[in-house]
């Protein structure tokens, strides 16, 4: 039985939640999917999966086992990097991860620098709202907005974005701009749901108090920013969106930022990646040449 084989088996099966889901992304067949890993148990004298019809869940022999061969299989996966020369040359695949609009405005534009610079350096771009988990979905460098938990990852702060209120100058001439949060309740507001809860806004800026919850009535609700944006440079309403999702159409005067002195703390944006170990040499490349030009964005996008 080949016990790396059999523990990157293992691994995919947990990581994907079904035998047939693991021989897919492995390219192999479910029996033999269901041999190797019986094979293990049989090997280890242990059950490491319970199976159901519906999901797999690990022993726990299976979870600390589990974990041991994921240390492992990284192990070996940097023995094989440095031989191939990996940590002395920038060369290999990079996967990275980004929010879908900060991504496409601001880091697709860098991605496209960067292979042009190292061409020896292939990189797969997932651009998502949703925070994947680094290790277990095999990601080498994630964009983050927003506080970070506490982890094992290393995190490199790179700017900061702003959470705006924001109506086209003719809505305000006619309707009149707000002063204070609580002036919203006269106006047609326009609810980004990704963003908060369409009921009420969030507001804490000095003049604020502290935080303080504005109830708003929504005369639309959304489930994307650019549609919240394009309804408000139409003159419907106001709308709430982060700073360099509204960067283009507040330069072209198109729309109009609000209440600036009532906003939250501007929310963070990091660089992340696992740390484990030696950083292979094309992250590094890749953190060296995007920080301080994605750091140079965001400050022309923070609507100062």
């Amino acid at each position: 039985m080949d016990r790396l084989e059999a523990m990157s088996i293992l691994v995919a099966a947990v990581e994907t939640g079904s035998f047939s889901a693991a021989a897919r992304r492995l390219g192999t067949s479910l029996p033999t999917v269901s041999r190797k890993v019986a094979e293990l148990e049989t090997h280890l004298n242990a059950r490491l999966l319970i199976r159901s019809t519906r999901k797999l869940t690990l022993t726990d022999t299976g979870q600390a086992y589990l974990a041991a061969c994921r240390r492992i299989l990284e192990q070996v996966g940097d023995a094989e990097r440095v031989a191939s020369g990996e940590y002395s040359a920038p060369r290999g695949d990079l996967v990275v991860t980004a929010p879908v609009v900060f991504g496409r405005l601001h880091v697709l534009p860098v991605v496209t620098a960067f292979l042009a610079a190292y061409p020896d350096i292939n990189i797969r771009l997932s651009l998502s709202d949703r925070n994947a988990h680094l290790i277990d979905d095999h990601i080498d460098l994630a964009v983050r907005i927003g506080a970070l938990p506490d982890s094992g990852l290393v995190a490199a702060r790179v700017g900061a974005v702003r959470l705006v209120v924001c109506g086209s100058p003719d809505y305000f001439a006619s309707h009149g701009a707000p002063a204070t949060p609580a002036d919203l309740s006269a106006l047609s507001c326009i609810s980004f749901d990704g963003l908060a809860p369409a009921s009420s806004w969030i507001f804490g800026g000095p003049r604020s108090g502290g935080a303080a919850q504005v109830p708003v009535i929504p005369r639309l609700s959304v489930n994307t920013a650019e549609a919240a944006i394009d309804a408000a440079v139409a003159g419907l309403g106001v709308t709430r969106v982060l700073s360099y999702q509204a960067a283009a159409p507040v330069a072209s005067g198109a729309l109009a930022v609000v209440l600036s002195e009532f906003e939250p703390a501007p929310m963070p944006i990091h660089l992340v990646h696992a740390g484990q170990g030696m950083a292979p040499l094309k992250l590094r490349a890749f953190l060296d040449f995007a920080a301080p030009r994605i750091r140079e964005r965001a400050a022309e996008i923070m609507l100062r």
